[in-house]
């Protein structure tokens, strides 16, 4: 076997790389541009302006204002757009307006708002069976969107109990339009009852 020679050379790929002071120092500089540059852009952000002006679009004024940060935003959300109209037993009826603030970009009624809406109205219709000493916990929403419900449209809000029972209730929920009648999206929930405890 041969013995390597002491003064063979190894291929420039082959050969640790490392930096000189001045070449450390550069790229230290350019990493703390960087950093600086997104914080600026985050600050600055080129895209303010077409949100604000969707969200002036659609019928919100600011979509800063503080009370977005609230606990139960949405409720303070959906309070001018759902108004009670008969509760019974197992039943509730609502009636809903399609505002601005709940439009989608087409200016029907959002998906979102239809979930909090039926959301809510199941709630409460559940509690009217169960009682309001129990607490109940959503397990399943599912919801059909059946047709579109346009801005300023009125929508009654139907809630019925389906099955209650020791630890499940379920509720469905349909949304008619009020001029027509004519569906358009229904609902199903199902709540676990939290037993109360024997203490």
């Amino acid at each position: 076997m041969a013995n390597p020679s002491p003064k063979a050379t190894v291929p420039a790929s082959q050969e640790p790389q490392t930096l000189s002071s001045t070449a450390a120092a550069a790229a230290a500089a350019a990493a703390a541009d960087a950093a600086t540059s997104t914080e600026s852009d985050v600050r600055s952000n080129p895209f303010e302006p077409l949100i604000r002006r969707f969200f002036q679009n659609v019928g919100v004024g600011d979509p800063g204002a503080e009370n977005y940060d609230s606990k139960d935003f949405y409720s303070n959300l959906l309070c001018n757009t759902l108004k009670t109209h008969t509760v019974r037993r197992g039943h509730i009826t609502c009636i809903a307006t399609v505002n601005p603030s709940i439009s989608n970009h087409y200016g029907g009624l959002h998906g979102g708002a239809v979930a909090a809406i039926a959301e809510r109205v199941a709630i409460a219709t559940a509690t009217t069976v169960i009682g309001v000493d129990k607490e109940i916990f959503l397990v399943d929403l599912g919801i059909s969107y059946l047709s579109a419900a346009p801005k300023d449209a009125e929508l009654i809000v139907d809630g019925s109990v389906v099955r209650s029972g020791r630890n499940i209730t379920v509720v469905s929920v349909e949304f008619k339009m009020k001029k027509t009648g004519k569906l358009a999206f229904t609902s199903r929930a199902t709540f676990h009852n939290k037993p109360l405890s024997k203490l």
